[in-house]
């Protein structure tokens, strides 16, 4: 069977029982909306929050980005899995406590500040926006590739089954769905894993297999999986993939970003909102965390065998034979599928009719490549993102594997938009709508305000999508980033720092969101257009825009805490209720909620 049908029939399976769900599970009133009802099951919960989390940068982009960064990829499974250590222990129980519905919503009545609950929903704008702006570009990748259509039709396809999805059914049908996500994602990502550890290494655990001998013909046979990849990559004039190139202080501030970033996500602190109690939070925290290590301790296995495979697949034997490269005429079909895709490109430039593949930018290996004839590297562009898509084609995998990928990669893809489009289109309904400009807006008119949110939300997330400022799993770290530098500090003071009043976190945020934001637009932007190819010197203390989150959140603390101090201090009753946050209560004993909640 043909694998775009085979994969249009598993693809659209997967889509018409996410729709079911979506239908049967519809919202019927404002709190099924938000927040499901408040009435998911810990467990339950817990595999929704993994689908929320494991997004198109999980399944798509961050094998790809660990295969082609190495040892500085690393920041991105210690950052965000990491994350959910301090999500765990400083946020989650106590904003489920409070009874809130929104991120936006806690802020405001915490600070009893409307700018601050105005400032937070632009906030979440901006996180929520960039980090679906990658979902939206991860989908139309993947219909772009198996459905034959261009990366536009593909985003305008996954834009329409996320409205579906999000706002016909709310939150409710968002968490049933993105249950049924979790499974798709799950299985996709780790058996075709399983196939091309067996086939490398004849060891089927993919966990395993990352630290086993290549047991496949190639220059790497024989070898620790590591050890043959870095070979591989040096013979070819490329960093050995063990072994760093950032500096310390940016490993640092990418790791703190993400972490920080992970624990204050407006769509994962919503997931806490919807189950019925305290303790139900602290468990969904806990099987969400099991749930994700069935993914990630799979990536870093899978970024370096597809690594191994694509370098091995071009470069069939010693640097120094021309015969070794890949003839251009000879190259495998899933090399000409992405070629069409324009996702992966090859220039000729010396007409020899073959393929060379290695580092123009080393010095010994541009002597080398002169002697050989070579006009630099050919490859001109591989898009990270289509590497895990692309590896059961590499690895010569059964067609339903490739199909089997696809329905992951799009399950992934619309469980963390929908959850993303429902955080703003709650932001814009129910935080700015009501709860700043029409406080006595009826729960009907609320619910249709929501449903154009999401549209809303859907559109400026699409149109992101198509042209986004770096692979997806990158364009996801700079959303991290921004809620580190706004929304971390605000929510931690509020839990642990009775005595913040509203002047110092609106002063913070303000800072840290300027400061990120600026950062953001020159470096990742159109600013520093013109110093692009060298903008790396240019940036702050050597820090990347993956992790200057992190020096707007020192900004925003520190600005907070001063103001703070020159201004008057919070009524004492609202620093009661602060303080009531963190104080355990009896057993059956019901939870004081807070002003305006319903």
């Amino acid at each position: 069977m043909d694998l775009s049908f085979l994969t249009l029939g598993v693809v659209g399976a997967s889509l018409a029982l996410y729709l079911f769900i979506a239908v049967r599970a519809r919202a019927l009133g404002t709190r099924d909306f938000y927040v499901a009802g408040g009435k998911v099951p810990a467990l339950l919960n817990g595999m929704a929050t993994a689908a929320d989390w494991m997004s198109a940068a999980s399944f798509i982009s961050l094998a790809g980005v660990i295969a082609f960064g190495g040892f500085d990829a690393s920041v991105y499974l210690v950052g965000w899995t990491g994350g959910y250590v301090l999500l765990a222990v400083l946020l989650a129980p106590y904003l489920r406590k409070c009874g809130t519905l929104t991120v936006p919503s806690f802020l405001g009545e915490r600070y009893g500040s409307p700018a601050a609950r105005a400032l937070a929903v632009l906030c979440v704008l901006l996180v929520s926006g960039v980090y679906a702006a990658g979902q939206m570009h991860g989908v139309g990748i993947v219909f772009s590739r198996f459905l034959g259509v261009d990366l536009t039709t593909g985003v305008l396809l996954g834009m329409l089954v996320v409205m579906i999805t999000a706002g016909v059914g709310g939150m409710k049908a968002v968490t049933y769905t993105q249950v049924a996500q979790y499974s798709v994602v799950v299985v996709a990502y780790t058996v075709p894993a399983a196939f091309l550890a067996f086939s490398l290494t004849g060891v089927p655990v993919p966990q395993l297999a990352f630290g086993a001998e290549v047991t496949a013909p190639g220059p790497g046979h024989g070898l620790y999986l590591l050890d043959a990849l870095d070979t591989v990559l040096q013979d070819l004039g490329f960093a050995a993939y063990t072994r760093p190139g950032r500096s310390t202080l940016d490993l640092v501030a990418v790791v703190l970003a993400l972490m920080v970033g992970t624990a204050s996500l407006p769509h994962i602190l919503v997931r806490f909102f919807t189950v019925p109690s305290v303790r139900d939070a602290r468990r969904s925290v806990g099987w969400t965390l099991i749930f994700i290590a069935l993914l990630y301790t799979t990536v870093p296995a899978v970024g370096a065998m597809a690594r191994y495979t694509l370098t091995t697949t071009i470069q069939q034997g010693t640097i120094g034979d021309p015969q070794a490269n890949l003839s251009y005429a000879a190259r495998p079909d899933w090399f000409r599928h992405w070629e069409r895709t324009g996702l992966l490109v090859v220039e000729d430039r010396n007409g020899d009719g073959r393929i060379q593949y290695y580092n123009d930018r080393d010095p010994i290996m541009q002597r080398r490549a002169e002697h050989l004839g070579w006009r630099g590297n050919e490859l001109t562009r591989i898009d990270p993102d289509i590497l895990v898509l692309a590896t059961p084609e590499i690895a010569g995998l059964p067609d339903w594997v490739g199909a089997l990928v696809a329905a992951g990669a799009v399950a992934a893809a619309l469980s963390t938009a929908s959850g993303l489009l429902m955080v703003m289109a709650s932001a814009l309904s129910h935080d700015l709508l009501k709860g700043v400009w029409f406080p006595a807006l009826s729960d009907r008119a609320e619910i249709r305000a929501g449903r154009l949110a999401t549209l809303g939300a859907v559109i400026g997330a699409g149109l992101l999508g198509l042209h986004p400022p770096g692979a997806v799993a990158e364009v996801v770290a700079l959303a991290f980033g921004l809620s580190a530098a706004t929304l971390f500090p605000a929510l931690v003071f509020g839990v642990f720092a009775p005595s913040m009043n509203r002047q110092g976190i609106v002063a913070g945020m303000t800072v840290g969101l300027v400061f990120t934001v600026g950062y953001l637009l020159i470096f990742k932007g159109v600013v520093m257009a013109p110093l692009r190819e060298n903008s790396a010197a240019h940036w702050l203390l050597g820090i990347s825009p993956e992790g200057i989150g992190s020096v707007g959140m020192l900004l925003n603390t520190t600005v907070a805490l001063v103001v703070a101090r020159l201004t008057p201090s919070p009524p004492e009753a609202l620093r009661r209720k602060v303080r009531d946050l963190r104080t355990p209560r009896a057993i059956g004993t019901p939870s004081t909620r807070w002003r305006g909640v319903p």
